[in-house]
């Protein structure tokens, strides 16, 4: 579902990745790890078409990233760390913009709204200004409208973020049905234990460079160690 070859990208001198490849599969739940630096964020940036690479070409569902943008934009679904929202909108209108952005009957959207409202606990904050909300609360407004959208490929960046423990609990419940119905989730996160509970399969990037790949079980069981302790040790370079 998301193919990655040789992708570079430098800034002046330095390289913020290099020669990176990759193959998540359809219906795969991905976690890239890495310690601040090392270029999970510009990977996003990169799949999303927000920054342009060096070197190296990226294939989603079949579509080359550069060449067909728009057929990938309509399949991609992007979760921020931070949410860029309309703040002088409200979440109900922010919603409904997007369903119409998306070309989704209004019908659907509403009841997508009411939906995940009520799954989130957002139905009282639904006419106040998205400035006036907090953190997690506009966090909860990001992820409601890419579960609207429904795309193909999620792209996640620390998923976690400002959230209560419910809405933890609930978010990591309906990432892993989404991939159970066929969806591809690519996510950077520093927390292991969720990387360890989600991922069917996990990259360790340092310094732009992809060290290691495998499931949490191969990992645990090759190194004969709890995953944060293959992090730290892979990530220092001291194996």
């Amino acid at each position: 579902m998301i193919v990655i070859r040789s992708l570079s990208k430098k800034f002046n001198s330095n390289y913020a990745l290099k020669d990176l490849n990759l193959n998540i599969n359809r219906g795969e739940f991905y976690c890239l790890l890495g310690p601040n630096g090392a270029g999970k964020t510009t990977t996003l940036k990169i799949l999303t078409g927000l920054m342009k690479p060096t070197t190296g070409e990226i294939f989603i569902d079949g579509h080359h990233l550069e060449k067909d943008y728009l057929k990938v934009k309509k399949i991609l679904g992007l979760i921020p760390d931070t949410p860029f929202l309309y703040e002088n909108l409200t979440p109900q209108e922010f919603l409904q913009f997007v369903g119409d952005v998306y070309g989704i009957e209004r019908d659907d959207t509403l009841r997508g709204i009411e939906h995940y409202f009520n799954l989130f606990q957002l139905g009282d904050y639904r006419n106040n200004l998205i400035k006036e909300l907090s953190h997690g609360m506009r966090q909860k407004i990001v992820y409601t409208a890419n579960f609207i959208h429904n795309p193909q490929v999620y792209l996640i960046d620390e998923p976690l973020v400002g959230l209560d423990p419910y809405s933890i609990h609930l978010i990591k419940k309906l990432l892993k049905e989404e991939t159970s119905k066929g969806k591809t989730i690519l996510m950077c996160t520093h927390i292991l234990s969720v990387a360890e509970e989600l991922a069917d399969r996990i990259g360790i990037l340092r310094e732009g460079k992809l060290v290691v790949e495998a499931s949490p079980e191969h990992l645990k069981e090759t190194y004969r160690d709890s995953l944060e302790e293959i992090f730290l040790k892979i990530t220092r370079n001291i194996m």
